[in-house]
């Protein structure tokens, strides 16, 4: 089974909640993944995606320079849900009129509905008022021909739209926001009844699909992957063993700096019990040599950065024949390298320091298709403990940035301490997590 048969695409047009539209999608146990509003229409029918979402954006669609999307998606016999100005995009390229409207709609709205099929089955037509999330400046000020108004607001005479002989439908609020209370059902109806998708995008499936992939791409080459006791690289590590076993080798560089009892975690689990082949260098004296007389917290991240690198390199040399480094590269990762214009890369993301580049290394990204939640989630399919995989975030440079000034032996001490302090009363209180 081909875990991204189905898929819903979302076309960006620099909303702050596209990725929200895609967790939610997710949600639902169906695939979906972001594209600038610029993707060509031969792409997207190299995709073909059982539904595409056009997000909403900070722009107005009649502004010079607005971002569009090219108007003949509406005539592939695709469902294409509009949200806010996605829905305005719809409306404007189909021949409808919008305008500025008179007071900005922000914040809490209530939705009466008028049509309850499509985007709004199951819900209580009329009378009863739904609440939604609105948050634009423009409104539809004309209906194209075939649409039919489904709900309105007191602000918003044209808040859903669908069209009477094609899917389309477009809806002035943000159903992927908490504030909208059904949001949930209307995004299942756009997933499930409108686009006739299956909920077959499971974390099982994943592992399945990308264990295979993974064995068919290493053959019999080898791999190593830097093991921080984070849940990226922990994950990393537990998925590709499970593909190619003892031709992964991870490698721990305890850098000194890290919480209380987390070395011992991470040695005990993945050395002992997971029998993954483990490389453990103790680095505690190089790394507080290499801090000693250091007080400026940036030259403090470069030391050890730089230090990092300079271990793993020399310890990875010694295995001989590595092919492959494993990163844990997530899909916000992937999305931010390029603006939503589809223009050049924002940030280029090497998650291990530059090592794809120093050590002349082919990459294998195992996570590069998900969030941090899914992340998660999968660590726990893998078997991983829930300490691990709940641990709570780590900088690399870990307790060296948490000190003021220089980096002793002492001065960690004291601050292992604390932190176990700190610790110990959030879990009493259960905020842990």
């Amino acid at each position: 089974m081909d875990i991204h048969s189905e898929k819903i695409i979302i076309l960006d047009f620099g909303s702050q909640t596209t990725q929200l539209i895609a967790r939610r999608i997710r949600e639902q146990k169906v695939y979906s993944e972001i594209h600038p509003f610029s993707i060509s229409l031969e792409k997207i029918k190299e995709l073909r995606p059982s539904g595409i979402v056009l997000s909403g954006g900070p722009c107005s669609v009649y502004d010079e320079g607005a971002p569009h999307s090219d108007p003949a998606i509406f005539e592939l016999g695709v469902p294409v849900l509009g949200i806010c100005y996605g829905a305005q995009l719809m409306i404007q390229q189909l021949g409808g009129k919008v305008e500025k409207a008179e007071k900005r709609e922000f914040g809490k709205a209530e939705l009466e509905i008028q049509y309850t099929a499509g985007l709004f089955a199951g819900l209580v037509l009329g009378g009863m008022k739904h609440q939604v999330w609105m948050s634009h400046g423009d409104r539809v000020e004309v209906v194209p021909e075939g649409f039919q108004i489904t709900a309105v607001s007191d602000n918003s005479p044209y808040a859903a739209l669908r069209h009477q002989h094609k899917p389309l439908v477009a809806v002035q609020f943000h159903p992927e926001v908490a504030h909208t209370l059904i949001g949930t059902d209307i995004l299942r109806n756009f997933i499930f009844g409108i686009c006739n998708c299956k909920p077959e995008w499971t974390m099982h499936s994943f592992i399945e699909q990308n264990v295979a992939a993974i064995k068919a791409k290493v053959g019999s080459d080898n791999v190593i992957c830097a093991l921080s006791g984070g849940v990226d690289s922990s994950v990393v590590a537990a998925i590709i063993h499970r593909a190619i076993g003892d031709q992964l080798t991870c490698i721990y560089v305890n850098n000194g700096l890290m919480r209380t009892g987390e070395t011992e975690a991470i040695l005990l689990f993945f050395k002992e019990k997971s029998k993954l082949a483990l490389i453990d260098v103790d680095a505690t004296d190089y790394f507080l040599g290499e801090l000693a007389g250091v007080k400026d917290p940036e030259v403090k991240r470069k030391r050890i950065g730089l230090g990092f690198i300079k271990i793993f390199e020399e310890e990875a040399k010694k295995i001989g024949g590595v092919k492959y480094l494993a990163q844990g590269t997530l899909y916000p990762d992937v999305i931010e390298s390029v603006s939503f214009r589809g223009e050049a890369p924002i940030k280029s993301h090497h998650n291990v320091g530059g090592l794809p580049d120093i050590m002349n290394l082919d990459l294998i990204e195992p996570l590069r298709e998900l969030f941090k939640d899914e992340v998660r989630e999968l660590g726990l399919e893998l078997g991983l403990p829930e300490e691990a995989i709940y641990r709570q975030p780590f900088p690399g440079p870990g307790l060296g940035i948490r000190i003021m000034g220089e980096v002793t032996a002492e001065r960690l001490r004291i601050l292992r301490q604390a932190d176990v302090i700190v610790l110990e009363e959030m879990r009493k209180a259960g905020w842990y997590r």
